[in-house]
């Protein structure tokens, strides 16, 4: 019999805020241990917190993108746990009166568009984080992450792969770094997902779930819950049944691994927070935070194909990111908006190659959208050609200057006297009476070998459209 997969994801997003969500203290990241935690942070008696009010237009941007019903009333609770790297012996969250409520993301997998309800998210604060191994036999408890502000984005139990999972994550991902309100920086622990899985037989009902706790990258996300999936089924066929509990993935050996038993709401005794008033929020306030908003990525793509005439996968590659579409869109401007295309093959093929190998973010390029701008301005005047083109991208990468001090430096402007060409053109034909024979009796491909040898001849430097027009004008 086969089996069917149900899966949820629980993302938590860093917000870009400065300080805490109740308190002024910083949250850069890399401090020294526990020189980020203040008294309010550390719950010490008589301190009061005060809420960050910069994280509720932050919460509710991620609801008007995802088409959400929003908290006009919010209200935050009290999560009753003890834990070492829990100061406070509680984490102040929403539990009734989430900021954002019912909504949706769609996904693309395998050329198909699927929609993924959201049914929450929520604002609370960060945890402190236990290092294991700093001190033999012991573990230290760094608290600078605690009370850093966070966005629980619950979503239904919709996704029915490891496949759609990742979809999912890659695209709330993309949302939240597109909105500012997230960094998205996995590495730095800025966007963690957990990842709720159970398997069922068709037309049962739902199977006990087992949650993969932050993990950190999506290839990991992927792996930890294929190897979930194929853990449930072979413990359910053997007759075994699947515990409800956290469980930790180990990308050294490809396993999950029981880290606790997973608790019930109840067990976490939610009660309001005396100390901090529910929060109403207007729709005045909702209209000034929409007005703030970036263009959605999904909106965007769908511009640079029907405006642009882009084709769906350029749309994509240069929407990946906000900082990707920001210099696709500086560097069109700066080329006079003449022609998105070749902005476009640009980015996503040489300039994207040189960033990845050496291991750079497009906000790092050491050629930026006006020198880019620069060196095709002049393939589009007929300055240089492509060929050349490509000298002077690795030449501006090394930091020799801008396009035009290169082009000058070298020597490099294309040959576009036509009295020049021609002579090109004679000396080769001249010098290749047989291949001229064989173009004349059929043989078409000839054309490609005159071509490239008239082109040796100028340096790579004629222009290659004159070479076409006068080389078939001398064989016709």
């Amino acid at each position: 019999m086969s089996w069917e997969v149900v899966i949820g994801l629980e993302i938590h997003a860093q917000l870009t805020t400065k300080s805490k969500i109740f308190s002024g203290a910083s949250i850069a990241y890399g401090a020294e241990p526990n020189s980020q935690a203040c008294a309010v942070d550390l719950g010490m008696p008589g301190m009061l917190p005060v809420v960050n009010h910069a994280v509720i237009g932050k919460g509710i941007a991620l609801g008007i993108a995802l088409n959400a019903e929003l908290g006009k009333k919010q209200v935050f609770d009290r999560k009753n746990y003890f834990y070492p790297d829990l100061p406070k012996g509680y984490q102040t969250t929403q539990m009734d009166y989430p900021i954002v409520g019912k909504g949706y993301l769609d996904i693309d997998v395998d050329g198909e568009t699927k929609r993924i309800g959201v049914t929450r998210a929520h604002l609370e604060e960060d945890a402190g984080k236990s290092n294991h191994g700093i001190v033999p036999g012991m573990t230290g408890i760094d608290l600078n992450r605690a009370g850093t502000p966070l966005l629980e984005i619950v979503s239904e139990p919709d996704l029915s792969s490891a496949q759609e999972a990742v979809a999912y994550a890659r695209k709330m991902h993309e949302l939240v770094t597109f909105l500012g309100i997230c960094d998205g920086n996995m590495q730095e622990g800025s966007f963690r997902v957990d990842s709720n899985v159970s398997v069922r037989r068709p037309g049962e009902p739902l199977g006990t779930r087992a949650e993969l706790k932050n993990i950190n990258s999506f290839r990991f996300i992927e792996k930890a819950i294929e190897f979930e999936i194929e853990r449930q089924i072979e413990l359910i066929e053997n007759g075994g049944q699947v515990v409800q509990e956290t469980r930790l993935y180990d990308s050294e050996t490809n396993t999950t691994r029981s880290m606790r038993t997973k608790e019930e709401a109840n067990d976490y005794r939610y009660f309001p927070c005396p100390d901090l008033l529910p929060i109403h929020v207007s729709d005045e306030d909702i209209a000034a935070v929409r007005a703030t908003m970036p263009e959605l990525p999904g909106a965007k793509r769908a511009r640079y194909v029907s405006e642009l005439g882009l084709s769906e996968y350029d749309a994509g590659v240069l929407t990946s990111s906000r900082a990707m579409a920001e210099y696709f869109e500086a560097l069109f401007e700066h080329t006079g908006s003449k022609d998105a295309k070749v902005c476009a093959n640009w980015i996503t093929s040489d300039l994207a190659g040189a960033l990845n190998k050496a291991g750079l973010d497009i906000s790092e390029s050491p050629i930026s959208e006006q020198m880019l701008a620069g060196m095709i301005s002049r393939i589009l005047d007929d300055t240089i050609s492509g060929k050349i083109a490509k000298q002077v991208f690795e030449a501006m990468w090394k930091g020799e200057g801008s396009a035009d001090e290169i082009i000058e430096a070298k020597g490099l402007k294309q040959i576009t006297d036509s009295g020049a060409i021609e002579a090109l053109v004679d000396e080769v034909l001249a010098n290749n009476p047989s291949q001229v024979e064989a173009y004349k009796g059929g043989q078409e491909k000839m054309m490609g070998y005159f071509v490239g040898q008239i082109m040796k001849a100028s340096g790579g430097q004629a222009n290659p459209g004159q070479v076409n027009k006068i080389l078939k004008e001398k064989l016709s």
